[in-house]
């Protein structure tokens, strides 16, 4: 692995690297979602969502390596059962937003902490967009000169997915802060959070 390593261009490793910091910094369905876990729960929640997200990549990265997504990419019925299980799921979510209590303190206790990262990892790897995107954009960045190509993927996805967790737990520790600050006030946020995840899950179904 660490020969394959030695042996990628390095300008093409710089090139990954811009283009991923474009992909970290374009609103997508992570980010929002780990912006309302956030906003719901605290600074805590977000960097929760954040460690889950990050999770169910490292699962699409193992599984694109493998060369199971493509299998699954290739078959209609898988991505069309697990869109519908994802928008599902968000909508679990969205309904216990809405109905949660202002008062409510999500980020007290270790078991809300873990409920955020299962959250996170659930939403990511029911999402099939993001196999596609693994299967779209890691290999543009290969070259077979370098080595196998399922270890230049691991090595592609190891650097995508930390660059995406430093970005991400950033915004998600942000809008934990902003989000707990008022909540002293008001339980509105429990109502946007709701929102937000209502509409990743009609985004998920209708895009």
């Amino acid at each position: 692995m660490l020969e394959t390593f030695a042996l990628m261009d390095s300008v093409t490793l710089w090139a990954f690297m811009a283009a991923s910091l474009v992909m970290y910094l374009t609103p997508g369905a992570d980010m929002m979602f780990t912006i309302a876990s956030g906003i719901a729960g605290g600074p805590k929640a977000g960097f929760a969502a954040t460690v889950g997200v990050t999770l169910g990549l490292v699962v699409h990265i193992t599984l694109a390596a493998a060369g199971l997504a493509v299998l699954i990419a290739a078959s209609p019925t898988a991505l069309l059962v697990i869109r519908y299980a994802g928008a599902a799921y968000l909508v679990v979510l969205a309904y216990q937003s809405w109905t949660a209590k202002p008062v409510e303190e999500d980020v007290e206790g270790r078991s809300n902490i873990l409920r955020a990262v299962r959250r996170g990892f659930l939403t990511n790897i029911l999402n099939p967009k993001i196999i596609l995107f693994i299967l779209a954009f890691l290999p543009q960045f290969t070259t077979p000169s370098a080595g196998p190509i399922w270890q230049q993927i691991v090595i592609l996805g190891v650097m995508f997915a930390s660059g995406g967790f430093l970005v991400v737990s950033m915004i998600g520790l942000s809008a934990g802060i902003v989000g707990a600050k008022l909540k002293q006030a008001t339980g509105i946020l429990n109502k946007i959070a709701a929102v937000i995840f209502g509409g990743l899950a009609a985004k998920l179904v209708f895009d």
